[in-house]
């Protein structure tokens, strides 16, 4: 158990130390990769599929122009900015421009429901939106209820601007053309906010997350590291996360500071556009939740194709499933690195990068410890707590609430007073897990997702891990639903793999002595999918909700 688990106050120092007070600003990342990387690649899927290459020494000066341009538009120190944007290269010059003047760019995701993104905007009282050609229709659904936005840019050339109800719509490029690439960049106070992201949450209103400068910079240096996603010059990154939500996990920052060459997919999210551009680019490192890698799979599968370029994806979101992780080692080569972090926690905090002693293992302990969650980086610190709040031994064994904190965990969220949340100094993240005397952090489940079955709890994340492995299964979810006697049990819900037939007794077979028989599901259903959210994960309420009397009626319930 680590023992630095103290909430005392910081003290003044007694001797303060003769160093240089130089803040840490994001735009001096993009400063620096143009300095030292200046002809690394930044390679961008536009909207239109065409292949867009910029250079980093090239993406510095039209950030530049478009610093000029948010000057002429009033954008002042403070301000709050907002993007409806793929990854592409113009989001990646929003990210250092809106941050470089001193103001917040608010990073929406489109793919909320419109009443949530018409909340985040007027809650974050956006005065400008910065919107690609695709979601330009989508926001026209708004508009009257956007009362805080000034106007919006569309992130298109000349040629591309569409006629749109949008009121005083502008065009991004058009704007760009007729300013300098030079910019007298501000000095700022390093804890000034540069970016926000809102939870995507599936209860309540989402919640916003304000990072500072200096935490934006400090999780870029730890996510370039060897601890979190060990970032080179010969890195060919390509992160299938997308840029409006947590920043594509500080990829657009750790790359340039590492000096990779950065692959931005833009909408093609789809498995013939991924491989297109692995294969093109010569990726060699993939950041994205399971859904992405399994979606790829199912493609390359249907190809025929086992030999990529790829070394390593790095894998957050959602646990790791054991089958997953296997068939990228055996079928691909490809080494399953899980990463964990929230959108509280900047996000990236643990990590299990491919090192010698790991890849030493018996193939079968390394795979176990790859569905773990890795270990925690430098300045992060890490804990369970028990149900009277103390912390627990980090033996593997005992499980509890997991809670961080560290100099880039949200301390409180944007304009709500939810103290609950961050208990004694630490942030409460809602997942169970064990950590063992190396570190490694496993969450056992979310609070809200574990199965309580006569007084005792059975882990859905388990069960789901070891059906994973099943050749016949694609995807699987286990929710607890109504029992009569026993409160909850555990169903099975299985995606099967083409060609193949799931039946109930199949998975009963499977899953024999590999889990406490009353954690055995009572029943299996089949579906064509499961639900999710725009950021990949299973949506598990909305599945309890359908499922809920199916033990008690054999019936699920019709939606809506």
């Amino acid at each position: 158990m680590n023992q630095n688990v103290s909430s005392t106050p910081i003290s003044e120092p007694k001797v303060a130390g003769n160093m240089m007070q130089t803040p840490l600003m994001v735009i001096d990342l993009l400063h620096y990769a143009a300095q030292r990387f200046p002809d690394q690649e930044i390679v961008s899927r536009l909207h239109n599929n065409s292949i867009h290459r910029s250079t980093y020494v090239q993406t510095l000066k039209r950030t530049a122009q478009l610093a000029h341009v948010l000057a002429k538009l009033g954008v002042k120190d403070g301000d709050f900015v907002a993007s409806m944007a793929w990854n592409t290269h113009r989001h990646v010059e929003l990210y250092y421009a809106v941050a470089g003047v001193g103001a917040v760019l608010h990073t929406v995701n489109p793919r909320m429901f419109s009443e949530q993104i018409e909340y985040v905007i007027n809650h974050a009282n956006d005065r400008f939106v910065f919107v690609d050609l695709g979601f330009v229709e989508q926001l026209e659904q708004s508009v009257n209820k956007l009362p805080c936005v000034e106007a919006y840019i569309i992130m298109c050339s000349e040629h591309e601007m569409p006629a749109t109800k949008l009121p005083k719509a502008l065009c991004y490029e058009q704007l760009l053309n007729a300013e300098s690439d030079y910019f007298d960049w501000p000095l700022l106070n390093e804890n000034q906010a540069g970016s926000l992201c809102y939870t995507s949450g599936t209860t309540g209103n989402p919640k916003g997350v304000l990072y500072s400068q200096r935490s934006m910079v400090l999780h870029a240096q730890a996510s370039a590291g060897p601890a979190l996603l060990d970032l080179k010059e010969d890195t060919v990154l390509l992160p299938m996360v997308a840029m409006y939500h947590v920043g594509a996990w500080g990829a657009p920052y750790a790359a340039p500071l590492a000096g990779c060459k950065l692959v931005l997919p833009g909408h093609g999210m789809d498995g013939a556009s991924m491989w297109q551009l692995i294969q093109s680019e010569g990726v060699n490192v993939g950041l994205g939740v399971p859904t992405i890698w399994l979606t790829l799979h199912n493609y390359l599968v249907e190809q025929g194709i086992t030999e990529l370029p790829l070394q390593r994806v790095c894998v957050g979101g959602a646990a790791s499933p054991l089958g997953l992780v296997k068939t990228f080692d055996q079928r691909y080569n490809i080494y399953w690195q899980p990463i964990w972090g929230m959108t509280e926690t900047g996000p990236l905090v643990t990590s299990l990068p491919p090192s010698k002693p790991l890849l030493a293992l018996p193939a079968h302990e390394r795979y176990q410890k790859q569905t773990t969650a890795g270990k925690a980086c430098f300045g992060i610190e890490m804990e369970i707590f028990d149900t009277d709040d103390q912390p627990l031994p980090h033996d593997g064994e005992h499980s509890g609430e997991l809670r961080v904190r560290g100099p880039w965990i949200c301390s409180s969220y944007f304009k709500v007073n939810d103290a609950d949340k961050f208990p004694g100094g630490w942030l409460a993240t809602g997942d169970i897990a064990v950590i063992d005397r190396e570190g490694h952090m496993k969450v056992v489940d979310r609070t809200k997702d574990v199965i309580k079955s006569g007084g005792e709890w059975i882990s859905s994340l388990e069960i789901e891990s070891i059906v994973s492995q099943h050749e016949a299964v694609n995807e699987c979810c286990v929710i607890g639903v109504k029992h009569p006697k026993w409160d909850e049990r555990p169903l099975l819900l299985v995606v099967p793999n083409a060609g193949f037939t799931v039946t109930a007794e199949l998975m009963k077979t499977h899953l024999a002595g590999r889990i406490a028989k009353w954690w055995m599901p009572d029943d299996l259903v089949i579906v064509e999918q499961l639900p999710r959210t725009g950021t990949g994960k299973v949506v598990k309420k909305d599945l309890r909700d359908t499922y809920a009397d199916y033990l008690v009626t054999g019936e699920a319930k019709t939606q809506k």
